[in-house]
């Protein structure tokens, strides 16, 4: 099966569509890493992304008979043009089964490219249900968008010209996981040719079933997936790419939505080009890799994989790229309301740089101050809560609070007399019509709504706080609610940032 991938890989039909991207220099960001990275420019193909190569390779090995009869394939967007722009160059049809989720400009993108769009389902595994159905009653030959060997082959070429473009002692690959047929693909070329050579995956910490899936030593099923980087929003990896990764990838790495922000923002200052959330995927990876091990004048290969980018999710981005960075943290503050407390608490700042401050009066004794201050590192967080704390101020490090980040900042002043037996709670939900009606009219009329911020982030999914007064003996029927709802939530009643600025 080894010598068998390398003869498909090397025999892969992809050039009729694809170009052979280029492998380049990051200035800024090898030399903040102490190591050379090198960015492999997927997001320059004609459809922005590495897709066509294995939807192209899959269908041009189709019999003629076959291939006229038309296609049908499942994805949240990319692998969709593949396969629409493929259709077109074979001379045949391609129905696109698509997320409704998918960003509006990946959906375009396919229809432009001939593709006939059907949207169904929140995620890719409710959409790829429904393509095979379809397949089923019409007849058409099913594109899967990573668990085929054909696919995986045509994936497996940008490793073959990593190789060629780059023929100096390499340290790292790191490639974005959602199935696992580019990183399949990749590393059964590279393993083959170049062992020493470390593969390695990265994954959202919230999309992460190719990570739990090698810890079990079988494919596991994700219940459901964060949506941010919509590109891996996989519930299973495939079977055919879990075995290939069992046997040829080193290792995997789990970022967060913040960190992968910052990697967009990292990849525009050095290129000037806007990769999609999984597309920075690989660039976040290796930074987490390097800052762990500490590792200094290597070569690493990050896989630049995807640029589909909504334009709205870039306030998203924008906002959280400065924390993911850690380039800001944010604080809640707690100083007397007395004369002097106000000047010693901006003594403590000093010189550096507020990029936020929220405060309200609200008690005749306390001062509560939300506030975000540009730093340099983790390190200097810790020691702008010392100096705090040194003043006699309860400081509390909010950086790392979800709660705190998205709602709290937008909403601080916000405390009321009225809101007795107030539970907090955060909710996620599938961006898309009817969701918050949904969750509205599931509600009891016997509870209140004593606190609600919703903000449109640009991203696929929307987040909410709500504070619920809830009457203590009907806590079991506020449970079951929660449980009948099928959205991610998270109780925050307990939350000190919640009991500071809005309990």
């Amino acid at each position: 099966m080894k010598s068998d991938y390398l003869e498909r890989i090397l025999n892969a039909r992809v050039y009729d569509v694809a170009q052979e991207s280029p492998l380049e220099y990051a200035p800024n960001l090898s030399t903040r890493l102490q190591n050379k990275l090198l960015l492999k420019r997927e997001d320059m193909q004609s459809v922005f992304s590495f897709k066509l190569r294995g939807a192209y390779n899959k269908m041009a090995q189709l019999p003629i008979d076959v291939l006229q009869q038309g296609v049908i394939a499942a994805s949240a967007g990319n692998h969709a043009q593949g396969v629409a722009l493929a259709a077109k160059q074979l001379g045949t049809t391609a129905i696109i089964v698509m997320p409704v989720t998918t960003p509006q400009v990946k959906i375009d993108a396919v229809i432009a490219r001939g593709g006939n769009v059907v949207l169904q389902g929140d995620t890719y595994d409710d959409a790829c249900a429904h393509a095979k159905q379809l397949c089923q009653e019409k007849g058409l030959t099913f594109i899967h968008p990573f668990d085929d060997p054909d696919v995986i082959a045509g994936q497996g070429t940008i490793g073959m010209e990593i190789l060629r473009q780059y023929q100096q002692p390499i340290h790292a690959i790191f490639v974005a996981i959602g199935g696992g047929g580019l990183i399949a693909g990749i590393a059964a070329y590279i393993k083959r040719l170049r062992p020493e050579i470390k593969i390695i995956g990265v994954e959202p910490v919230d999309a992460d079933a190719m990570s739990q899936s090698l810890k079990a030593g079988y494919r596991v099923c994700l219940p459901r997936v964060g949506l941010f980087a919509d590109g891996v929003a996989v519930r299973e990896v495939g079977a055919e790419t879990f075995r290939l990764c069992q046997y040829y990838v080193d290792e995997i790495i789990l970022v967060d939505t913040d960190d992968t922000c910052a990697a967009i923002k990292d990849v525009f200052q050095d290129t000037r080009s806007i990769l999609e959330p999984a597309g920075a995927l690989a660039i976040a990876g290796a930074k987490a890799y390097v800052e762990r091990d500490k590792i200094q004048g290597e070569t690493l290969v990050a896989i630049a994989c995807g640029a589909n980018m909504n334009f709205d999710r870039l306030r998203f981005v924008s906002e959280r790229a400065e924390l993911g960075e850690r380039r800001e943290a944010i604080f809640a503050v707690t100083i007397p309301e007395a004369r002097g407390s106000f000047r010693k608490f901006c003594e403590c700042i000093g010189k550096r740089n507020l990029t936020e401050f929220n405060y309200r009066i609200s008690d005749e004794s306390k001062a509560y101050i939300f506030v975000g201050i540009q730093i340099k590192n983790r390190a200097d967080a810790v020691s702008i809560v010392a100096a705090f704390e040194a003043q006699g101020f309860k400081t509390i490090d909010l950086t790392d609070d979800e709660l705190a980040k998205m709602h709290l900042r937008h909403m601080v002043g916000g405390r009321s007399p009225l809101a007795d037996n107030e539970l907090l709670y955060r909710f996620e939900f599938p961006e898309r019509p009817g969701a918050l009606i949904k969750f509205l009219s599931c509600m009891s009329p016997n509870w209140n709504i004593s606190l609600f911020h919703y903000r449109n982030n640009g991203a696929d999914y929307g987040r909410i706080a709500v504070g619920m007064q809830v009457p203590p003996d009907e806590m079991p029927e506020w449970q079951k609610f929660l449980n009948s709802l099928g959205y991610r939530y998270w109780d925050e009643s307990s939350n000190p940032s919640y009991k500071l600025f809005l309990g």
